[in-house]
C-alpha cells in the first residue's frame, strides 16, 4: 500500500522556497480544518478528498477547490475559469489568510467530488 502522507511530503519537500513553505502552510490548514480528510497524489500533486489540491508553480502556489454544485456567488469567491475546479493564488506566506482559506474550504466541501 502506498503511503500518501509520505508521497505528499516528498512532493512538498522537493519544491523550492518560498513555494515549499507555502505548500506546507496550505496543507496544514487543510489538515487542521478536516483532520480525517482523504489524501492522495493526483496528476502528480497533493489532492484532498477529490475537492482540493495544492500545486507549486514557477512563482506561486495554487490551491484548488471543487465548484460543482456551488452557487454563482460561491464560485465567484475563487479565481480562474475552470468548469469543475477553481483556485486561489499565493505568492508569499504573507498572502495566506487562514480565515479566508478555511471559509473557502468549507464552501467547497459542499461541492460534488471531481474524482
Amino acid at each position: 500500500m502506498v503511503n500518501m502522507k509520505k508521497e505528499i511530503g516528498e512532493y512538498i519537500e522537493k519544491q523550492k522556497s518560498p513555494q515549499k513553505e507555502m505548500c506546507l502552510r496550505l496543507r496544514e490548514i487543510i489538515i487542521k480544518t478536516f483532520p480525517k480528510i482523504e489524501k492522495r497524489l493526483w496528476s502528480g500533486v497533493p489532492f484532498y478528498e477529490g475537492k482540493y489540491y495544492i500545486v507549486a508553480l514557477k512563482d506561486h502556489v495554487n490551491m484548488g477547490f471543487a465548484i460543482n454544485g456551488l452557487s454563482k456567488e460561491e464560485i465567484d469567491l475563487f479565481e480562474g475559469k475552470g468548469k469543475t475546479m477553481r483556485h486561489i493564488k499565493t505568492y508569499s506566506l504573507e498572502d495566506i489568510n487562514d480565515k479566508r482559506i478555511i471559509k473557502l474550504l468549507k464552501i467547497a466541501k459542499k461541492a460534488k467530488c471531481t474524482c
